[in-house]
């Protein structure tokens, strides 16, 4: 984690810049693996949540602030305005980056967006976060129950268990992707320009979906058992061979 606070603390390469938009990184995944992917359709994008309600929306959709995280609203049919504006009250007002340093954020357009629900109401797919170094995948975390009991497991790109724990308690055993060679090529693609990124994916269906791009996985603050984390900074060869910097928790 030391080198993801470097990055936090001292990395301001325009290369960063866009990895926390999420409609920018909805363009990229179009542009870098829309032969591989799919990418949720974008219902809407504004500041003004009141639009939602004339415009045509599914019966299940997702809303959620375009420049940060951790925020998701879902909806179902035509939305109340005044419940809408009460329920995302601060959201476009938020500054991220500012309250966690990753700087990234800070050029990230600070709208919300409304886009199609991946599988069905109340059962969240398996999240396939895939760590990529110098544009090779290494390893898959995959994180199931994110809304009730969430859970991670962690794979080699073969589909090995690998044995640590990280933030959360050890998840039960997920079976091989269906499309697991394309969805390690299309993170292939989309990190081939950085030293370390994240992609993530949905596998749903047998259809294989874009979920964001994350430059500073766990805001750096995460406890990573020792040997993981030794091995993630041994795949991890920092720009100009600069020095990683430890961060203070307060």
């Amino acid at each position: 984690m030391e080198k993801v606070n470097w990055r936090i603390i001292r990395d301001r390469r325009p290369l960063l810049e866009g990895t926390c938009d999420k409609l920018e990184m909805k363009d990229r995944a179009r542009s870098a693996a829309g032969d591989l992917v799919r990418v949720p359709q974008t219902l809407w994008a504004g500041t003004d949540v009141r639009e939602l309600a004339s415009v045509d929306l599914p019966e299940h959709w997702v809303l959620k602030p375009n420049h940060s995280t951790g925020l998701v609203l879902f909806g179902h049919g035509r939305p109340s305005p005044t419940a809408l504006l009460q329920q995302t009250q601060g959201w476009t007002d938020a500054s991220h980056w500012r309250s966690t340093g990753e700087w990234a954020y800070s050029s990230a357009r600070p709208l919300l967006l409304a886009e199609e629900l991946i599988g069905e109401v109340g059962q969240s797919p398996a999240d396939l976060k895939v760590y990529v170094f110098d544009g090779v995948p290494r390893l898959v975390q995959v994180h199931t129950g994110r809304f009730t009991d969430h859970r991670t497991r962690m794979y080699t790109p073969q589909w090995e268990e690998l044995p640590w724990e990280s933030d959360r308690p050890g998840g039960p055993p997920v079976a091989r992707p269906a499309r697991l060679a394309d969805m390690l090529e299309a993170a292939a693609r989309l990190a081939a320009e950085f030293d370390m990124l994240r992609v993530d994916f949905y596998e749903q269906d047998g259809e294989l979906w874009f979920g964001e791009l994350t430059p500073y996985p766990g805001s750096g603050m995460v406890v990573l058992p020792a040997p993981l984390d030794d091995l993630l900074g041994s795949w991890w060869t920092l720009p100009s061979g600069r020095t990683p910097v430890m961060r203070s928790a307060a």
